[in-house]
């Protein structure tokens, strides 16, 4: 089911959003695409219980290659434009829940992602995010509640 649709508009290459997610019971399932332009696009599982916990999954979307991005609840999303005037389209399982976001730091030395180049632009929202070393016992605890707790 599809709660909301939203559009990003990134005016310059190299702008990076994220990463976001909501805890449960508002966790988002989400499917990505690039409608124009390009995007590094990652995801990371926050599933404590999962065996991939902490590690991502990156992949180029662009309106060249077509490609889709599923978002499981419970992940993290974030991407970097590579080239300017770059837009994508989400579709969202869940309303927009202010209470119940979160974010990564997207250069958290846990994750590992490398990015493919530097931030140019990030918001004052993403560079405010806790490290996961001083976020990690809640976030395992918030996260842990997961579908079981709210189904």
């Amino acid at each position: 089911m599809v709660a909301q649709a939203s559009a990003s508009f990134n005016a310059k290459r190299g702008t990076l959003r994220g990463l976001h997610f909501q805890y449960p019971p508002a966790a988002e399932t989400k499917y990505v695409r690039c409608t124009k332009g390009a995007v590094f696009d990652v995801i990371v599982d926050l599933r404590p219980e999962s065996p991939t916990y902490l590690e991502h999954l990156a992949v180029v979307l662009s309106a060249e290659n077509g490609r889709g991005l599923y978002v499981p609840k419970r992940f993290a999303h974030g991407f970097v434009t590579l080239e300017n005037d770059t837009e994508l389209t989400y579709l969202i399982s869940e309303s927009h829940t202010p209470n119940a976001e979160g974010g990564l730091r997207y250069d958290d030395p846990m994750l590992g992602v490398d990015w493919p180049l530097p931030a140019r632009v990030v918001s004052a929202r993403d560079t405010a995010w806790s490290s996961i070393c001083e976020i990690e016992d809640a976030l395992k605890f918030r996260m842990s509640l997961g579908e079981a707790a709210h189904s």
